[in-house]
C-alpha cells in the first residue's frame, strides 16, 4: 500500500531568490558642485571676524568710515573682498552719508556694485532715516529741537535734488504728520501755499515747519525762498494756524528763518 506524504514534510520554499540576494552596491559617490562659491580664504575670515569683534567692542566711532562700509558690505557679496569697492564708494560720493544716500542710478555706474549691493545701502538709509524720525514723532519738537533737526540732516542733506517738506503740528507742538509735497530740480522747487494749508486742515493740525534741502550744500535762504514764505505765513495766519519756522537744511549746517529774523 501506498505511503502518503504528510504536509509537513514539504520542503519550505525559500523567502528569496538567489537574483534578490545579491548585495546591491552603494550609490556611486556624485561628483563635486562646480559652480559652487569657492570658500573665503582664512586671511578674509580673519579680517571680517577682527572688523566685528572691533565694532561689537567700540561701536562706530572706533572705526573709519571705509571700515564700517565694508562691514555693511559683507553681506552683498559674502566671498570677496570688498575693501576696494568701499574704497571706490567713498572716492566717488565723498563720505559715508552721501554713499548710502546716493541715488541707485549714480550706485550702479560704480565697478562692482550691482543690485545686492544697492539693496543694502539703501536699507541702510531707511533704517538711519526711520530711527531718527521715530525720535521726533508723537514728541513736543520744541522741546526736542536737536533731535529734529537732526532728522531733517538724515533725510535730506545728501539729496541731489531740492525736496519740499512740511511738519505739521498739533496744539501742543507734537509732530503728528511729516509729508513731502514737492520735488524739484537741483535749484528749484514748485510748492503751492493753497496745498500746505489744505493738507494743515485735513490734518486739523494748528502749527507748521518748512523744510526743504539746498543740493549745493550752502543753506543760505534765496529771495525766491523768502517770498515763498511769506505766502505761506500770511495764508497761514488767515486761518489761525502758526508757522514756527523754515528750515533749509544743507551739506552740514542749516539756516533757521526764525533764526535769521525773517519770520
Amino acid at each position: 500500500m501506498p505511503r502518503h506524504r504528510s504536509a509537513l514534510a514539504e520542503p519550505a520554499l525559500p523567502l528569496f531568490t538567489a537574483q534578490s540576494a545579491v548585495p546591491v552596491s552603494p550609490d556611486p559617490p556624485r561628483p563635486a558642485d562646480l559652480t559652487a562659491p569657492p570658500a573665503l580664504p582664512s586671511y578674509l575670515r580673519d579680517h571680517r571676524k577682527r572688523l566685528r569683534e572691533r565694532f561689537l567692542q567700540g561701536g562706530a566711532q572706533a572705526m573709519p568710515d571705509y571700515e564700517l562700509l565694508e562691514l555693511l558690505l559683507f553681506r552683498a557679496i559674502p566671498r570677496q573682498d570688498v575693501k576696494p569697492l568701499a574704497r571706490r564708494l567713498l572716492e566717488a560720493f565723498g563720505d559715508l552719508a552721501a554713499t548710502v544716500s546716493a541715488a541707485p542710478a549714480r550706485l550702479s555706474r560704480i565697478d562692482g556694485v550691482g543690485e545686492a549691493v544697492i539693496l543694502e545701502l539703501k536699507l541702510a538709509e531707511a533704517m538711519a532715516t526711520r530711527l531718527s524720525r521715530a525720535r521726533v514723532l508723537n514728541r513736543p519738537v520744541i522741546s526736542s529741537w536737536q533731535a529734529l533737526l537732526d532728522y531733517c540732516h538724515t533725510a535730506m542733506s545728501h539729496r541731489e535734488t531740492e525736496h519740499f517738506r512740511v511738519l505739521f503740528l498739533d496744539r501742543k507742538n507734537t509732530l503728528i504728520a511729516d509729508e513731502e509735497l514737492g520735488r524739484g530740480t537741483v535749484d528749484h522747487v514748485p510748492v503751492y501755499p493753497r496745498e500746505v494749508l489744505r493738507r494743515a486742515l485735513e490734518l486739523n493740525a494748528s502749527a507748521l515747519i518748512l523744510v526743504h534741502n539746498h543740493p549745493s550744500g550752502d543753506p543760505t535762504p534765496s529771495s525766491a525762498d523768502i517770498a515763498m514764505t511769506g505766502q505761506i505765513q500770511t495764508a497761514a495766519q488767515a486761518l489761525s494756524i502758526t508757522l514756527h519756522d523754515h528750515l533749509i537744511i544743507g551739506k552740514s549746517r542749516e539756516s533757521s528763518f526764525r533764526a535769521l529774523g525773517l519770520l
